[in-house]
């Protein structure tokens, strides 16, 4: 397909072609999912801890005589019905990672790639040139491309100049183009990419699936 490519001035400079087996693929909510799934699931530590009646420090003896009180009968002070004992049911560590298929993964990029490309929320520029950090600069390129919400800058490769340059817009992030990923592109409503950057996620995630 083709596509708009613009200067930092938001001015249309021709179109280039992109590749369609990346930037024209019919959504798949279940792929999508799946996959927003796996990267939530992949951040959880799984730390959360809790003691059970058996590992609370305490003495186990009995509380007092079976028969005779009128109470109901008790045994250990590190019951989990009591204050101070142990907690019944409570978390314990343990590993969230889960495994996406590569395929998958995959074709998850694709499709919300395809969505940006699709409905215009993704702007192709010919190059971001910042000669020393401006947040100024970085604010009129956002505005003359019509970004009105929150915005992905993807880059080719590190630049301090534009990373500082945007660091201080709300809603705007910058990030190399190896590093896109489902969950930030569904996060932000549009993309900025580099034409260097389109070409360079073409070679990662184009192929075959």
């Amino acid at each position: 397909m083709n596509i708009d490519l613009y200067d930092m001035n938001g001015t249309v400079l021709k179109q280039i072609e992109i590749s369609d087996s990346v930037f024209c693929q019919p959504a798949n909510e279940d792929v999508i999912h799946q996959a927003l799934v796996t990267i939530n699931a992949n951040k959880r530590q799984g730390t959360a801890s809790t003691k059970t009646r058996s590992e609370v420090h305490g003495s186990t003896r009995k509380l007092y005589r079976q028969k005779g009180t009128g109470r109901a009968r008790a045994g250990s002070a590190k019951s989990g019905t009591r204050r101070g004992g142990g907690v019944i049911f409570g978390p314990s560590p343990r590993d969230y990672t889960m495994a996406l298929p590569k395929k998958m993964k995959r074709q998850a990029i694709r499709c919300v790639l395809s969505s940006k490309a699709l409905t215009g929320s993704m702007k192709v520029v010919d190059a971001l040139k910042f000669d020393e950090p401006k947040t100024k600069v970085m604010k009129s390129v956002v505005e003359a491309l019509g970004i009105e919400q929150t915005a992905i800058v993807a880059i080719e490769s590190v630049d301090a100049n534009i990373i500082k340059s945007a660091r201080n817009l709300p809603g705007v992030v910058t990030m190399q183009a190896r590093q896109l990923n489902v969950a930030d592109l569904l996060k932000y409503k549009s993309l900025i990419i580099t034409e260097a950057a389109v070409r360079e996620i073409e070679g990662i995630w184009g192929g075959a699936a």
